[in-house]
């Protein structure tokens, strides 16, 4: 089969575009299954290559997508903006509840390259031995490998279905060469594919990085011309700080005012300038308590 070209050139508004043959429906076979998420893989690598890439941002937003895909696993019905609001109304001394620790362990999983120290940060609760062992299951190719992790994990501990993911997907980026995590995995795994075994939770498996992995290039794509917008309006900007403000922007999945490095009242000023310029977007439809992001 000849493979179309895919050439990655400088200019925004040329990145890799995604091949009609990766999305087009086919007859679904066992090698059908598995040579599409190779080239699901394969092309978000390219992605992911580009310097104009917020890196840190768009894995920030994979693990909200993550965090509510685990609650809809687990029957709850926190989706995105309850996740947000456990995040980022919690107080000093607050308990962040199911919802939010979920949230908080993927987040905490992506802010270090990927080891078993980072695994430990995320889940506390295992050990370096176990998560050593758990990680080092998996054998062959890393969807086969992951696979093999994540059906390890749910076998020991049938309920532990973060905890599984997590380990799945940080297999998965280990075997990919990956230095940070990318929740795909956990974002396209259902609740029935969790309590399927060998062959069929590895069709599952790469079902689910195929459909994952073209969304997350999407996304990427996304993001990358939000952030380019963003850079391009930044200069327009005169409230002192508004550089670190900017920069978080293009590093966190949403910002709350209060949490800008500026006074109060100037910090709600720039974000209202921004939502003006179309630099970011107010993600919550609130009057107060309001979060702004790319």
């Amino acid at each position: 089969m000849d493979l179309p070209d895919l050439t990655i050139v400088d200019d925004i508004g040329t990145l890799p575009v995604l091949p009609d043959w990766i999305t087009s429906s086919r007859a679904e076979t066992p090698e059908n299954v598995v040579f599409l998420s190779g080239a699901a893989l394969a092309h978000l690598h390219l992605v992911l290559a580009r310097y104009e890439m917020p890196q840190s941002l768009l894995r920030d937003r994979l693990v909200l997508q993550a965090a509510e895909a685990c609650m809809a696993v687990s029957g709850r019905p926190e989706r995105t903006g309850d996740l947000r609001d456990a995040l980022h109304l919690l107080r000093p001394g607050d308990l962040p509840g199911p919802a939010g620790e979920t949230y908080q362990c993927w987040r905490r999983m992506v802010e270090r390259p990927v080891s078993v120290k980072a695994v430990h940060r995320a889940l506390p609760e295992l050990d370096a031995a176990t998560i050593a062992n758990r990680l080092d299951a998996g054998k062959g190719a890393p969807i086969t490998r992951a696979a093999t992790v994540l059906e390890t994990v749910l076998m020991e501990a049938p309920r532990a279905d973060v905890a599984a993911l997590i380990l799945a997907d940080a297999a998965l980026a280990q075997a990919l060469g990956w230095e940070y995590l990318t929740p795909l995995l956990a974002v396209g795994l259902k609740r029935g594919d969790l309590r399927k075994r060998e062959e069929d939770l590895r069709q599952a498996c790469h079902r689910a990085v195929t459909a994952s992995a073209i969304a997350a290039a999407r996304l990427a794509t996304d993001l990358a011309r939000r952030a380019a917008r963003l850079n391009a309006v930044a200069p327009k900007l005169r409230a002192k700080r508004a550089g670190q403000a900017v920069e978080m922007f293009q590093t966190r999945d949403a910002v709350a005012p209060s949490a800008l490095p500026l006074p109060d009242r100037s910090a709600r000023r720039l974000c209202d300038r921004l939502v003006e310029l179309g630099a970011v977007r107010e993600l919550t439809g609130r009057e107060t308590f309001r979060l702004y992001g790319l």
